[in-house]
């Protein structure tokens, strides 16, 4: 009886407690998802499974095959457009920009001076793989596969001519934008290059209406000015422009030999074509031209030693760009205010935070500014050689023979291909004079070549 009797009472007592948990109010309601709340949008994509980034991977190698067939052997315009039609929805929409070949450059910088820092092999292969082809066949990665040069040169209307000491200055904008997304990304600080991104934004729809707008700012300008983004900002371009310049193989406008016709240099929106060139006959303007470049040389170590210098003068500058640095200034300023009561904005929960665990934050501020004191330095000096460099090719006489594009500024657009006669003569679309040797036959059929609008 008195086990039956317990048994009675620790039920009724349960029940009793569950009746009064369920008719009782709540004090801590459910979120009300009824009332238009709306989950806040991720900025980047999911995650995607591992073989289907091995999966982009061969797109991209395939993509880079094709691109190099169209360009050096097919000699195809409307192929290298299909190409790049096709890269714009793969990996600038579909993909919405990422895996980026452009920003995988800071991922590699962090993996080398973060030891803690596991680098993805996709993320790797991405950032070297148009690298080794550059060095081969010259920037057929920006020809067709990359989706920010894509959308530039499928937008491209009405190209107007860039002066040639405005593309020398800007020319040197991407080197120096190089250098300052790998101090940031080796400090571990942030992302610049996919921070500042123009064009991410425009494929993922979405995004801070300042790099929305900058994104569609560039893509008016590049309807009459082409591919600017590649040209003056683009930091992976420097690095395939450098790549190139030493390519085995390079494009050529004409098949066999150039008839001087400068209708292949109208035809370039880029300014790559470059005119033939005499070396200079007078002893005189030779021995300036030596003078000139010894003392260029004897210059390079002085700007690499003064861009040094100034570089570290902007170290603290440079690491309050750091998120714990520039917490930890404002935990430390005394004119900080005080938290208001009420919703709490994302600064107020930081320092919310830095109150809780001080020493942890300002160690981390600690160790940010000592590595800015070392990389500020290097970012000085790459400045100052990049500056060095670009005068000391200015000051270089390139001998010439023929209409060339530049192999470092050439993109394989295969424009100017279609423009050329003697390419036309070959392709059977214009006919050549039988009664003249085939040099002069083509150069007589230059003038009644029709210009071919740009694509």
């Amino acid at each position: 009886m008195k086990r039956r009797a317990h048994t009675f009472l620790v039920g009724l007592w349960t029940w009793l407690a569950a009746a009064g948990v369920a008719g009782a109010e709540q004090r801590f309601p459910p979120p009300d998802f009824e009332s238009g709340y709306q989950l806040p949008v991720t900025q980047t994509p999911a995650p995607r499974a591992e073989w289907l980034q091995y999966f982009d991977v061969l797109v991209l190698l395939i993509a880079l095959g094709l691109a190099c067939h169209l360009i050096l052997r097919k000699r195809s315009r409307a192929g290298v457009v299909g190409l790049s039609l096709f890269s714009l929805l793969y990996f600038g929409f579909y993909r919405e920009g990422c895996i980026c070949a452009i920003g995988s450059v800071q991922n590699v910088a962090l993996a080398l001076f973060d030891r803690s820092y596991a680098l993805p092999v996709t993320v790797l292969v991405f950032c070297l793989v148009p690298i080794v082809f550059s060095l081969v066949v010259g920037r057929a990665f920006c020809a067709a596969v990359c989706p920010h040069g894509a959308l530039q040169d499928l937008v491209l209307l009405k190209p107007v001519k860039v002066p040639a000491w405005l593309e020398h200055a800007l020319g040197v904008l991407p080197y120096l934008y190089l250098g300052a997304g790998v101090m940031f990304a080796a400090t571990g600080s942030a992302f610049l290059i996919c921070r500042y991104d123009p064009f991410v934004p425009l494929f993922r729809l979405s995004g801070s209406v300042l790099m929305l707008t900058t994104g569609a700012a560039f893509v008016v300008l590049g309807m009459f000015v082409g591919r600017p983004y590649c040209r003056f900002v683009c930091p992976y371009g420097a690095l395939l422009r450098l790549g190139a310049l030493v390519a085995r193989w390079r494009v050529r406008v004409t098949p066999d030999f150039c008839t001087q016709c400068q209708l292949c240099e109208h035809s370039c929106p880029f300014g790559a074509m470059r005119e033939p060139t005499a070396p200079a006959a007078n002893p005189a303007a030779q021995s300036a031209d030596r003078r000139r470049l010894g003392w260029l040389l004897l210059l390079l170590p002085v700007l690499i030693a003064a861009g040094a210098w100034l570089g570290g003068k902007l170290s603290v500058p440079l690491s309050r760009l750091d998120p714990n640095v520039a917490l930890a200034e404002k935990f430390l300023d005394p004119r900080k205010a005080a938290p208001l009561p009420g919703v709490q904005t994302p600064q107020s929960l930081a320092l919310g935070r830095a109150e809780d665990n001080p020493k942890e934050l300002l160690a981390a501020a600690a160790a940010a500014r000592q590595k800015f004191a070392a990389a500020s330095w290097l970012f000085g000096g790459w400045v100052g050689l990049v500056i060095g460099v670009k005068l000391i090719g200015l000051s270089l006489r390139v001998a010439r023979t023929d209409f060339e594009p530049d192999r470092g500024a050439c993109f394989g657009c295969a424009r100017c291909f279609s423009f050329c006669p003697n390419e036309r003569v070959r392709l059977g679309l214009q006919p050549a004079p039988a009664n003249l040797p085939a040099p002069a036959a083509v150069a007589a059929t230059a003038a009644s070549v029709p210009p071919a609008k740009p694509a």
